[in-house]
């Protein structure tokens, strides 16, 4: 997938992620390698930019070993492959050859451990060998299998297309001579035999092993075979016409063969006398559109798809069961920002913890094609809802006797009441009038089973102890003179409360509610917060309104062991506690939730109490609180409630923050019931419910299946819906059907509320929400849709549509303007409440007086614009070719005065754009066809008029993939930000980065960073991350990148043993030294925003 590698598990169900490792390149080949004497095969990968290498699986450490350091291929001289680059394995095991420019064929010899090779020599690859071919335009290739009789070379069948267009069919005999000492040795293919008399549709070649050998041959109408003995040609026409895209070998006789409409056939040769006598072809069911088949046995065949879901089917008698589907986004047309994890409307809020920006993109092609919400974060699966309850206080998770494995009371407080549910084993709830002699009149602080089969509830004006048994109170204390009481914690055989939030009690629950301690803190002033942990038994930890601390508290004495001051301000307060274990085989971690929506952590000792590696982490703007949700392995997790929920866990001896995605949680509590076993309960401002949520953080896709192209994608918060440009293609009767409808989608159901068709052989171009000025002024919200299509009438001009769609009441799509253009409208957006539209040549800007659009004002492009970005008065053009040019549109100062459209700005440099993003003052984010990422800026403050008008480039970078559309995002900028996020960006293969700015301050510390980690910490391959990150284009190509900061590879910190951190952090080569535990911090702040 793009520059990663991912190893799967293969189980009786399908196969499970066992290992990811990024690749420094875009994988396009990936060959698995036999040696005569390994134990384990090597795994041989080839890159985008040349470069090949082979690694192996050490099962010790579990990861990728590099076998053979990357070998740069790289050839300035020779012409790119016209059509891919090819990788093959002679069945004999002794070669390779590779296919990488039209006309060469590079050969490398299989070297296997002997006696006289060293160890580096022993199970790896030769040196390549370049050979020279007269066959350029090749569809396909492969090595033969040889007859058990032959004693000749491999031989390599190639495909090809002449310069007359005419496919043709070459078989050469591979020489090979191994050469000595520093010597590759030479190759040579020398031609065995040709034809000429294949289908124009040729498009595949499958070797044939044996006992038929032979080379079959898949066109678009027929399938060939030719005999490998007597060279005789063999047709089978095919029952109705296909375009076979890749094919997997199931044996010596079946392949299974997939086609670019999902379907999938199996072909079968008939063997008699140890011959070929005919061949057979049904189809056995259709998948996503494959790119690759692999067959893993037993009838299992693993799909592969860059266009829709892959997938892992069983082939059964009378065709195929789909056994697991594996999530693909790729390829990512377009998308769109639906919330950054504030639903009120368009606003967007800063993005505390990971996972709380959710994305909707248009995602495949065809009849893979879907809108996908897409949302990194802990998930939240609802189970069942009790009803609507307003205002629920905390929740409480009960056993109705000792004995119970399993919570099944759920008791719920409210200010002046509780209720109690039971839980039943089918699932059954039934809320309860009374429960074993528990007040109900009044809101509970504290609910829980105790030792001895009781139970304790503490309401803000006694606390009771219940025996379970006989339903009666047997221990109460009641608070009528010392106060109220505010706050209350208790586990196993002590109670903790704090009364007239000014004093502490502690009580012994073995012994009747008998008060072991009191102690009145008239210093520090009120409590705020109370936790009794359950790791540490003998201490409670207490938070104060007044000097804004926390106070670790012995639990028989009330004595202070230890005291942190948390905020010098005295309104930023403690107003949650928590103690817990959260990382294995570490101190457990004390958390406080902090007024102003920080999260401060503590390492803390058991045996002195101390506290250190003090973390302040932002989540919200509200004080969060905090429940403890059980793990497994003793660890815990700290569900943390505010206006951004998020869930606190360890994973990989760090502490993580990720969002939830259970919005609007007021309270929530483990509930591990018989029915809904490790779930959690859950409260709202409006209901209750049952939930299970994941243990860490994961990507959720929620998919609405289209069936077409979603090519274009806007939403409206205002309207809970998407805008989307679909492309459907059908198969009929052998003809391809194309066309194009723009769709209203349902935000909340996901699903389809209305649909307009629109011309047959025209196509969505562009689609946008807009805010426009209607006739009167007014500005009403509109989906803008831009169109081309062929208009034969006009001698195959291209023409396009300008269409204004508007929502009525009933949620349908109601045509209120259209306008013709000349030219098919590849982007739009809107400046002043009005349409700018991209034409070809063109960029006009039209006024809305429905049911009329009035042209306003024109700008002449070099070429062809591609994208548009609008900020303020200012429209940046990405151009097909000539990048970037800034236009600044002007209004007329009197009535009648004509709107301007002029250039102030442009990029003087060639680059193929696909898209921009305004992310700065006076700066644009710009992305080419060939991978690479540029920010432009625009030096306002050149001595000359042409200085000034001139776009520099400031930093750039190799992505290494497309990408096909930029969206920007306003994020509140903190004062301790090291960065500041600014635009999404979504590629061709699937990917969704995040672009941000980094502060000035701290540039040069995360540029030295990056080059003293890619220094040290090598990628498979051992490829150098300068080469793999320069910019690069058929221009001009970099060195490394400049002014660019990878933070995937930053984050990599994090990964390295601590002596290698601290040998980083001291080459990093500032005056002042830098702690590593600062640039730990640093780098999980930086971990955190995505």
């Amino acid at each position: 997938k793009a520059n990663r590698l991912e190893i799967y598990a293969q189980h009786h169900d399908g196969i499970t992620l066992a290992h990811t490792k990024a690749i420094y390149g875009k994988v396009t080949m990936l060959e698995k390698l036999h040696f005569a004497q390994s134990p384990t095969e090597h795994l041989f990968v080839g890159t985008d930019r040349y470069m090949y290498f082979t690694l192996s699986w050490d099962n010790e450490s579990q990861q990728l070993c590099t076998q053979k350091t990357y070998i740069d291929q790289s050839d300035k001289t020779s012409r790119d492959s016209q059509t891919q680059d090819r990788c093959h394995i002679d069945p004999t095991k002794q070669f390779m050859a590779l296919q990488l420019y039209d006309g060469i064929v590079n050969i490398l010899p299989l070297i296997s451990k002997g006696k006289k090779k060293g160890p580096s020599e022993a199970f790896s690859l030769g040196e390549p060998v370049p050979t020279r071919i007269k066959e350029f335009f090749v569809r396909s290739s492969c090595f033969l299998y040889p007859a058990e009789t032959a004693d000749a070379g491999p031989r390599l069948a190639i495909l090809y297309e002449d310069n007359h267009q005419k496919v043709c069919l070459s078989i050469k005999r591979l020489d090979f001579s191994h050469g000595g000492a520093g010597d590759p040795g030479s190759a040579n293919l020398i031609d065995l035999a040709a034809r000429d008399d294949l289908e124009l549709g040729a498009s595949h070649l499958i070797p044939v092993p044996a006992p038929a050998y032979g080379l079959l041959i898949l066109t678009e109408s027929t399938i060939a075979f030719i005999d490998d003995a007597t060279g005789e040609l063999t047709n089978k026409p095919l029952d109705e016409p296909a375009i076979f895209v890749t094919w997997a070998e199931m044996d010596a006789q079946r392949w299974l063969l997939a086609d670019d409409y999902g379907r999938l056939f199996l072909l079968m040769l008939v063997i008699g006398n140890h011959k070929a006598k005919s061949f057979q072809i049904h189809t056995i069911g259709n998948t996503s559109r494959a790119s690759v088949l692999v067959h893993l046995g037993s009838g299992l065949v693993f799909v592969g798809s860059h266009q829709g879901d892959s997938q892992v089917i069983q082939i059964q008698e009378g065709g195929i069961v789909l056994v697991q589907n594996l999530p693909n986004l790729a390829p990512i047309l377009d998308f769109t920002v639906m919330d950054m994890g504030n639903r009120s409307g368009e606003t967007q809020s800063n993005e505390y913890s990971s996972g709380q920006a959710r994305i909707v993109a248009g995602s495949g092609a065809f009849q893979d094609g879907s809108l996908r919400s897409i949302r990194s974060g802990v998930g939240m699966e609802e189970q069942g809802l009790l009803g609507e309850m307003n205002h629920t206080s905390d929740l409480f998770p009960l056993a109705s006797s000792s004995g119970k494995a399993h919570s099944d009371i759920l008791a719920a407080s409210f200010v002046d009441e509780t209720r109690v549910f039971r839980f039943f084993s089918d699932g059954e709830v039934e809320e309860l009038e009374d429960f074993m002699g528990m007040s109900f009149s009044e809101g509970s602080l504290w609910l829980s089973n105790i030792t001895g089969n009781r139970l304790l509830q503490v309401t803000s004006s006694r606390a009771m102890i219940l025996d379970l048994d006989s339903g009666m109170v047997t221990a109460e204390w009641s608070a009528q003179d010392a106060g109220p009481i505010t706050v209350a914690s208790a586990k196993e055989e002590r109670l903790v409360i704090s009364t007239g939030g000014s004093e502490a009690i502690i009580f012994d629950l073995t012994r009747d509610l008998h008060i072991v301690a009191r102690r009145k803190f008239s210093q520090e002033g009120q409590i705020s917060c109370i936790h009794v942990p359950t790791i540490c038994p003998d201490i409670c930890v207490v938070g104060f309104w007044q000097g804004a601390s926390v106070a670790i508290l012995s639990i028989s004495s009330l004595e202070t062991l230890r005291k942190a001051v948390m905020s010098d301000n005295a309104v930023n307060v403690p107003r949650s506690v928590a103690l817990t274990q959260l990382i294995a085989d570490e101190a457990p971690t004390l958390l406080v939730g902090m007024a102003n929506g920080e999260v401060v952590t503590f390492s803390m000792s058991l045996t002195g109490f101390e506290l250190g590696f003090r973390k302040a982490t932002i989540l919200g703007t509200q004080g969060p609180t905090f429940k403890i949700l059980p793990r497994s392995g003793g660890l815990s997790s700290v569900f943390a409630i505010c206006e951004h929920s998020s869930l606190i866990y360890g994973s990989e001896g760090r502490i993580m923050y990720s969002a939830v995605t259970a919005e609007e949680a007021s309270c929530v509590c483990p509930f591990d019931c018989e029915a809904y076993p490790g779930a959690i309960a859950l409260a709202t401002s409006k209901d209750l419910r049952i939930a299970l949520v994941d243990t860490e953080r994961t990507t959720h896709v929620q998919t609405l299946k289209v069936n077409a192209t979603v090519r274009r994608v806007a939403y409206s918060p205002k309207l809970k819906a998407f805008g989307i440009g679909t492309i459907y293609r059908e198969l009929k009767t052998g003809y391809e059907m194309i066309q194009s409808h723009f769709k209203l989608a349902d935000e909340v159901m996901f699903k389809e509320l209305d649909s307009h068709t629109l011309y047959s052989d025209e196509l969505v171009e562009s689609c946008i929400r807009a805010d426009l000025r209607d006739g009167s002024g007014e500005l009403v919200e509109r989906f803008v849709v831009g169109t081309a299509y062929m208009d034969l009438d006009g001698q195959d001009v291209v023409r396009g549509r300008v269409m204004v769609f508007a929502v009525t009441p009933e949620r349908k799509l109601q045509v209120v303007s259209e306008l013709a253009t000349m030219g098919a409208c590849r982007a739009l957006d809107v400046i002043d409440g009005n349409i700018v539209a991209a034409l070809v040549k063109t960029v006009i800007i039209y006024s809305l007086n429905a049911p009329n659009l009035t042209k306003l004002a024109t700008y002449r492009t070099s070429t062809a614009p591609i994208a548009l970005s609008v900020s303020g008065s200012e429209i940046a053009i990405a151009d097909l070719m000539k990048s970037v040019s800034v236009v600044s549109y002007t209004r007329p100062n009197h009535p009648g005065g004509s709107h301007c459209l002029v250039e102030v700005a442009r990029h003087f440099q060639t680059a193929w754009a696909t898209a921009v993003a305004h992310v700065d003052d006076h700066t644009w984010l710009e992305s080419d066809a060939e991978g690479n990422l540029m920010v432009l800026k625009q030096n306002v403050a050149g001595v000359t008029a042409d200085d000034r008008r001139r776009l520099e480039i400031v930093s750039e970078i190799q992505l290494g993939e497309m990408v096909n559309r930029i969206r920007t995002v306003e994020v509140e900028q903190s004062g301790t930000a090291v960065v500041v996020p600014k635009a999404f960006m979504a590629t061709v293969d699937g990917s969704v980065y995040l672009f941000a700015l980094i502060m000035p301050a701290k540039q040069d510390l995360l540029m030295r960073l990056q080059q003293a980690i890619a220094a040290r910490v090598q990628s498979p391959g051992n490829v150098p991350f300068n080469a793999y990150r320069a910019f690069r284009n058929s221009v001009r190509e970099a060195e490394e990148p400049f002014r660019f900061v990878d933070g995937e590879l930053i984050e990599k910190f994090l990964d390295c043993p601590a002596m290698l951190q601290e040998s980083i952090c001291k080459e990093l080569g500032l005056k002042e030294q830098v702690d590593v535990e600062d640039i730990k911090t640093m780098v999980e702040g930086l971990r955190r925003i995505h």
